[in-house]
């Protein structure tokens, strides 16, 4: 008798237990019928543990990927051993709103699964458990931490007043489509360009109105180019971009556009009404710079002649 009271105390313990533990504790047979369900899925599913009990657990929630789920069991079933799934991998296997004040931007709970074998008396596999863990916090954290490594990344790469590419990664990057040109002979133009009298804007407005010249001039820059073409702020009020798959004269289509755009624009700020214009020099690769530094000396040298014939033109680099 003393032997049957402690093991019903022990049970109930135990279901005690399953019931109050921060876990999502399922047990299915081979048919994905539900056989336990405890109070961690009653709170976060709002359905009891007799309403869902003897119910195939894909018809009580559609959203759970069957395919997947189905080959997850038979595989612990087959192989008598243990499945893990984390949230990086799946987010979620129930989708459960998310209701941790801490972790409120979150929408959904993110889930780590363990999928265990039970076996009967005869050692045969005939039911899977499903564990359940909240890593919402967990999960909520490295996102926010990888968003934020992602934004100084950005950072580093960007020019802070103008958002296009800082002169140490424009750089590396015509290094880059040199090399390629080199390898591969694809066509590429290179393009430098800077602001016509910038000195005068910033003597006789100050510099806060240059400032708004030169973040003009990206915003202009960066509606005339496309999305392959790689935009830099070379230095002050110098600027470059790389134009892949672009021979001499599609580049000289498009930084006439950009010169056309400024010339035609009145920039408005604070202190009066600035009109200004770009000299703009154009430099087609070919095989006879060595290293990307020459390429960029053949720019700037189209840039030059640009200015001392006039400024406000576009001026192609000629052997």
């Amino acid at each position: 008798m003393a032997i049957e009271e402690s093991e019903a105390n022990s049970f109930h313990w135990l279901m005690d237990m399953l019931e109050s533990v921060e876990v999502g504790l399922v047990v299915l047979d081979l048919d994905f019928r539900v056989e336990v369900w405890n109070g961690f899925m009653e709170n976060h599913s709002g359905i009891t543990a007799s309403k869902i009990q003897g119910q195939v657990l894909f018809d009580v929630f559609p959203d759970i990927p069957k395919a997947w789920l189905t080959r997850k069991v038979d595989a612990v079933a087959l192989l008598n051993t243990k499945a893990f799934t984390s949230w990086e991998q799946r987010p979620y296997l129930f989708q459960f709103r998310n209701t941790r004040p801490i972790t409120g931007t979150e929408e959904y709970m993110f889930q780590n699964l363990t999928i265990s074998p039970l076996s009967g008396t005869n050692g045969e596999v005939e039911k899977v458990c499903l564990m359940v863990y909240d890593v919402t916090d967990i999960a909520s954290s490295k996102m926010a931490l990888e968003r934020a490594n992602e934004q100084l990344a950005k950072l580093s790469m960007t020019d802070r007043l103008t958002g296009l590419l800082n002169r140490g990664t424009w750089e590396n990057l015509v290094d880059a489509e040199f090399e390629r040109f080199r390898r591969y002979g694809h066509t590429t133009s290179l393009v430098m360009f800077d602001i016509d009298h910038f000195k005068p804007v910033n003597d006789t407005h100050g510099h806060l109105a240059g400032d708004e010249v030169i973040k003009h001039t990206a915003r202009v820059t960066r509606n005339a180019t496309r999305q392959s073409d790689s935009a830099g702020r070379y230095g002050g009020e110098e600027f470059g971009i790389i134009l892949p798959e672009t021979d001499a004269e599609g580049a000289r289509i498009i930084c006439e556009r950009i010169r056309e755009s400024i010339e035609q624009s009145v920039v408005e700020t604070s202190v009066a009404p600035i009109q200004y214009t770009v000299s703009i020099g154009i430099a087609q690769l070919t095989d006879e710079p060595e290293n990307y530094m020459q390429w960029m000396q053949q720019a700037d040298e189209a840039l030059y002649l640009a200015k001392e014939s006039g400024r406000n033109r576009v001026v192609v680099y000629e052997d």
